[in-house]
């Protein structure tokens, strides 16, 4: 536990050079200037990053299966498709033109219901739902698709601009208010995790054993997933998705901390995610000049860890 909690502070410390290096390096014309918009797209990348690892474990755990992610529900497809029906609603002027932070919570909010609603709905009865769960939601989001790509073809190209935009996530249109929102979030659903770890860590042993422990398995399962759902909706109404990073902070998180524990997993998957972003927005910006996206880093790197670890199953 101590060597654990030893790295912890050492990745801490590592996201702490990286914030700095991304916070000074090359900075350049006036500096009060420059330096809060770095410091709230800093910001923006630790809270999504630490949301998204902190969601994965959960889901992981949940679904006793560490290829999964909480964007296998379809949640990336939920808010594709809620982008693409505002704009064929409104158009792609009244879109723009509503006020950000209204957007954000409705975003926010919508997704949430969408999630717990979901669970709620497939879990009523007992834990043993979560596969029938995890089907549901990649067959909605399979249908979620493939309306908004119909819907899209009714769009104007302008108006379909408007939607592309929000397809890819994006950290340089975050405002400050919708930080603080993202922040409280996170700060509370982090807290509630980690007051878990114990109950997740005999969660983790599947639902008869648990059961048999005296957990009441079923009421931690859903628990643990509406957390999920707060995390994943309120990082994916702020930037807009981003499937394989989850995967890459739970893998690496449980790697550096040498442990399943969730009470260093959880932690360590947090500070991993917003590393992962913080390093990947460096690159993005300094080394690659602003040629390519950060998501397209992420998903490329993640979808290379994906296709290991299915290998790497399989010849087990």
């Amino acid at each position: 536990m101590a060597r654990g909690r030893a790295t912890l502070w050492a990745l801490a410390g590592l996201l702490g050079a990286l914030s700095a290096l991304f916070l000074f390096w090359q900075i350049r014309g006036p500096v009060d200037f420059v330096l809060p918009l770095r410091a709230t797209k800093l910001a923006a990348l630790v809270l999504v990053g630490a949301a998204t690892g902190i969601a994965t474990v959960l889901f992981q755990t949940v679904a006793a299966n560490r290829l999964l992610t909480p964007g296998i529900v379809g949640f990336d497809a939920l808010f594709v498709f809620l982008q693409t029906g505002l704009v064929l609603m409104l158009g792609g002027l009244a879109v723009a033109g509503l006020p950000a932070f209204a957007r954000f919570l409705g975003e926010t909010a919508l997704l949430m219901l969408a999630a717990t609603a979901l669970f709620g709905l497939l879990m009523r009865r007992d834990a043993g739902d979560v596969v029938r769960m995890i089907l549901t939601g990649v067959i909605l989001g399979v249908l979620l698709r493939g309306l908004a790509e119909m819907a899209q073809r009714l769009l104007a190209p302008s108006e379909y601009a408007v939607v592309q935009q929000a397809m890819f996530a994006s950290f340089g249109a975050v405002e400050r208010d919708q930080l603080a929102v993202a922040a409280l979030v996170l700060a509370l659903a982090g807290a509630a995790a980690l007051r878990m770890a114990p109950a997740l860590d005999v969660a983790g042993l599947g639902r008869p054993m648990a059961r048999g422990l005296g957990l009441d398995h079923d009421r931690v399962v859903f628990l643990a997933l509406a957390l999920v759902a707060a995390l994943v909706a309120v990082s994916t109404a702020l930037v807009g998705p981003i499937t394989f990073l989850g995967l890459l902070a739970a893998s690496l998180g449980r790697v550096v901390a040498g442990s399943d524990r969730h009470a260093l997993s959880l932690p360590a998957a947090a500070l991993s995610g917003a590393a992962i972003l913080v390093a990947g927005q460096v690159v993005f910006e300094r080394l690659l000049g602003m040629q390519s996206t950060l998501a397209v880093l992420v998903e490329f790197f993640g979808g290379l860890l994906f296709l290991a670890l299915v290998l790497r199953r399989r010849r087990g």
